[in-house]
């Protein structure tokens, strides 16, 4: 059987033809947007979870091509490019299921670039842009170092990303010394036509100068510019999120895009293990909850959602996490691990039993939907679970740091619930922002008595009782106001603007661009138009941890779909988490992205082509 689908946006609507070279009798159409559908014609709407839907179409006969019509059921929402027109798309025929070709191109498509700006006199070719550089003059010709120790993380990187060996016999010398006075990630690198020589302040700035050299070396052509480079990060918090909850990424994406933030001197890894979607660690405490949720789709407790189609998923073993944790180690970056609670736990509630109250009538509705996506901080069996959960999540992982998420917990949550009522009379509670800042406040509490420390999204530290407290790093999502906030309530901060940093936002807001939109659009020079520490708030300076971008996976059915969307945006974060405040704008960076195309394409990362 041939079946056929083509979906395209007119206006405020999606427009879908559906056919087949054989007759079908009463199929329904199954599928999912960005949010929640509503039909306009051509069906009858009969199920819908969050953004998935399922629609009744009359008998499809063989060689007739039936339109459907669709519209997003909130009025705010419209498509705004191909990222919202139906994904993972399919016809249920009786008890058999048969997948639809997608609707339209998924992902970005090629686009006809422009030619890069040239690069300042005064700049390398590389990114970030070091602390201080002095020409001298001349050139260096340089294809490898000479074997010495401290640069196996580098040598061994350039295998992987296929690029000529950094360390090989007969290379160029390297002389080595130390001066602690250039901090732990700090090195000061001389290029001179008799040779090269570097100053560290400890093992992770030798690190950060043969990346340094071996950048230089493919963006240089091998020839490198003379001169001195001193150099050190401005933030000690350079990081990229991967949500790997709505859409699973394997671990060799995962091992890829940890070698590409290695290429640019970002050292934290966020890893967006659970939401409304899936949890996706293989824990030992409660197995269920990752058996029953690891995937997604037809005769699962979560339905095809976010492009989930008939089948979709995985999760994460013991030997999956040992494999990312020791490429992490090599390059010399951390991993945090991310449990979302109270909220974004739809695939939770729906796993293990005794996480709501039964007596709750309340009719809360989260963001993208869901009806039951909040646990219930009243009910035993919710400490049962997270307790355990948390603290063997945390011995995963020897960062010694756990992200329990908390933010967009819904409108109105716990309100008609007796149990929370209760709790609330008892804890001196009045507002759902103080139930979840004392559940948060006493999760967190019970991982700092086990030595870890927690991290958590902004809404964390809403509260009567000042939120999650416990010394807990946080999130600024929505904009910078709220860490500006945090940062003057005591609480270290990452400043991670959506604005500027959600690389799941379209490039632009064209109708054949690729991504969300709640918050605007991102092109390239948006990374790097502001400053984690804001004018007028230069007093939050020493709170500022730094800073991360992130990528959501709402829309991401296949792995390298992510690729285009981060990069080269992620260049973007690379500058500011490194660079002093200032040092490069928008301009400068579309000429660096100039340079780091063919470097992009040499190692097989697809990139949103600008030139």
């Amino acid at each position: 059987m041939t079946l056929t689908f083509r979906a395209w946006i007119d206006g405020k609507q999606i427009r879908c033809e559906i056919g087949s070279d054989r007759a079908l009798p009463a199929p329904t159409f199954c599928f999912s947007l960005m949010a929640a559908p509503k039909v306009v014609s051509g069906g009858t709407l009969v199920r819908r979870v969050a953004g998935y839907a399922e629609v009744a179409l009359p008998d499809l006969a063989a060689g007739v091509v039936h339109e459907l019509v669709l519209e997003h059921a909130n009025p705010r929402y419209f498509p705004r490019n191909r990222a919202w027109l139906p994904l993972g798309a399919y016809l249920r025929v009786g008890r058999e299921c048969f997948p639809l070709p997608p609707g339209n191109d998924l992902g970005l498509r090629e686009w006809e670039g422009v030619p890069a700006p040239a690069l300042g006199a005064d700049r390398l070719p590389l990114v970030p842009q070091p602390k201080d550089w002095r020409p001298a003059g001349g050139v260096l010709a340089f294809s490898a170092l000479a074997p010495v120790a401290g640069l196996e993380g580098a040598a061994d990187l350039a295998e992987r990303l296929g690029l000529a060996p950094l360390v090989a016999p007969g290379g160029v010398p390297l002389e080595i010394s130390e001066d602690a006075e250039l901090g732990v990630e700090g090195y000061r690198l001389k290029i001179a036509p008799a040779g090269l020589s570097v100053v560290v302040g400890a093992p992770a700035g030798l690190h950060y100068a043969a990346i340094t050299l071996l950048t230089l070396r493919e963006t240089c052509g091998g020839e490198l510019p003379c001169g001195t480079i001193t150099d050190a990060p401005r933030f000690g918090w350079r990081g990229q999120h991967l949500d790997s909850a709505r859409h699973f990424f394997g671990v060799d994406f995962i091992l890829r895009l940890l070698d590409v933030m290695a290429l640019l001197k970002l050292n934290r890894f966020h890893w967006h293990l659970s939401d409304d979607e899936a949890f996706r660690l293989e824990v030992d405490c409660q197995p269920l909850l990752w058996q029953r949720t690891a995937f997604r789709g037809e005769g699962e407790l979560v339905p095809g959602v976010f492009g989930g189609g008939i089948r979709a998923g995985g999760s994460y073993s013991k030997a999956d996490v040992a494999r990312v944790l020791a490429r992490a180690k090599a390059l010399r970056i951390e991993v945090l691990p991310e449990i979302e609670v109270p909220a974004h736990s739809h695939a939770m509630v729906k796993a293990i039993p005794g996480l709501r109250d039964p007596g709750d009538n309340g009719e809360e509705v989260s963001v993208q939907g869901y009806l039951d996506n909040i646990v219930n901080p009243a009910q035993a069996g919710t400490w049962d679970l997270l307790l355990p959960l948390a603290r063997e999540v945390a011995g995963m992982f020897p960062f010694g740091m756990v992200h329990l998420g908390a933010d967009e917990a819904p409108h109105g949550a716990w309100d008609g619930s007796p149990a929370v009522a209760a709790l609330k009379a008892r804890e001196g509670l009045a507002t759902s922002d103080d139930v979840q800042g004392w559940m948060l406040a006493r999760l967190a509490g019970a991982l700092g008595d086990v030595g870890v420390r927690t991290a958590a999204w902004e809404e964390a530290a809403k509260g009567v009782q000042g939120g999650i407290g416990n010394g807990a790093l946080l999130f600024s999502w929505t904009g910078q106001g709220p860490g500006i906030e945090a940062a003057r309530r005591g609480h270290d901060v990452v400043m991670c603007p959506a604005q500027h940093t959600y690389f799941d936002l379209a490039h632009s807001d064209d109708l054949d661009d690729w991504g969300a939109a709640w918050a605007g659009f991102v092109p390239l020079e948006k990374t790097v138009d502001w400053d984690p520490v804001p004018t007028g708030a230069k007093d939050i300076a020493p709170r500022i941890a730094g800073v991360e971008a992130c990528f959501w996976g709402e829309f991401t059915t296949e792995d390298w779909q992510a690729e285009g969307m981060i990069a080269p945006r992620i260049l973007g974060i690379a500058t500011k988490g490194w660079e002093p405040a200032g040092r490069t704008d928008g301009t400068a960076l579309r000429a660096l992205a100039g340079c780091y195309g063919p470097l992009f394409d040499r190692i097989g990362w697809r990139r949103y082509r600008l030139f």
